[in-house]
């Protein structure tokens, strides 16, 4: 149940290219309200910023573009690379996330939303599933999400570095209040989001 005056927080996670965004973006087609962490994350180092001076002095003037804004592709090559260079990130960027998904929860109004929903992809990873009332995975088999990081053009190298960099599917599936796998077709996945919709509405009312 949540608190009288709010609404229910609920958080998405799961592991790269297991199909989080879809699943989301199904749950906003509900009328679900959703944020998506990946943006604000790229609002948190835009350019003129304070994250973004931050991680300029962190991981020096290489990573930025001729115009001054971050060169993502750049700076993932080294943050993949080295734990502590991600973690370095991630102390830059999260709080940040963390301070503006706050917000936007506190500014819901929870007379015309019962539960809302964010997109939220290191939940576990950063120890931020406490803050929630219910999480949810979205979830493949570490084969699918390899494939799909494979057709989205990374290399077999890039691609493993990725998932190696996240917790494994199986642990965060065992953390998880609900699961909505996405092996299967669209239409599985979205039977799923919908039945998951009804159950969160009862038990947010």
């Amino acid at each position: 149940m949540s608190s009288p005056g709010r609404a229910r927080r609920i958080a998405l996670t799961g592991g790269i290219a297991t199909g989080k965004s879809h699943v989301r973006s199904r749950f906003e087609h509900l009328g679900v309200p959703t944020i998506d962490s990946d943006v604000l994350a790229h609002e948190a180092v835009a350019r003129g910023t304070p994250g973004l001076a931050d991680v300029t002095m962190r991981f020096g003037r290489d990573v930025l573009q001729s115009d001054g804004s971050l060169d993502r592709t750049r700076l993932a090559r080294v943050v993949f690379a080295d734990p502590e260079s991600r973690k370095a990130l991630e102390a830059i960027v999260h709080p940040y996330v963390q301070r503006r998904t706050d917000e936007w929860f506190a500014g819901l109004d929870a007379s015309r939303c019962r539960y809302a929903l964010a997109d939220i992809p290191l939940l576990y990873e950063v120890g931020r599933d406490k803050d929630f009332d219910a999480v949810i995975v979205a979830a493949c088999t570490p084969e699918t999400q390899l494939r799909r990081l494979l057709e989205r053009g990374m290399t077999d190298a890039e691609a493993r570095q990725r998932l190696a960099a996240q917790l494994p599917p199986e642990d965060k599936i065992a953390r998880a209040d609900h699961v909505v796998r996405t092996d299967g077709t669209y239409e599985e996945t979205e039977r799923q989001v919908l039945a998951l919709d009804g159950l969160l509405r009862t038990e947010s009312a």
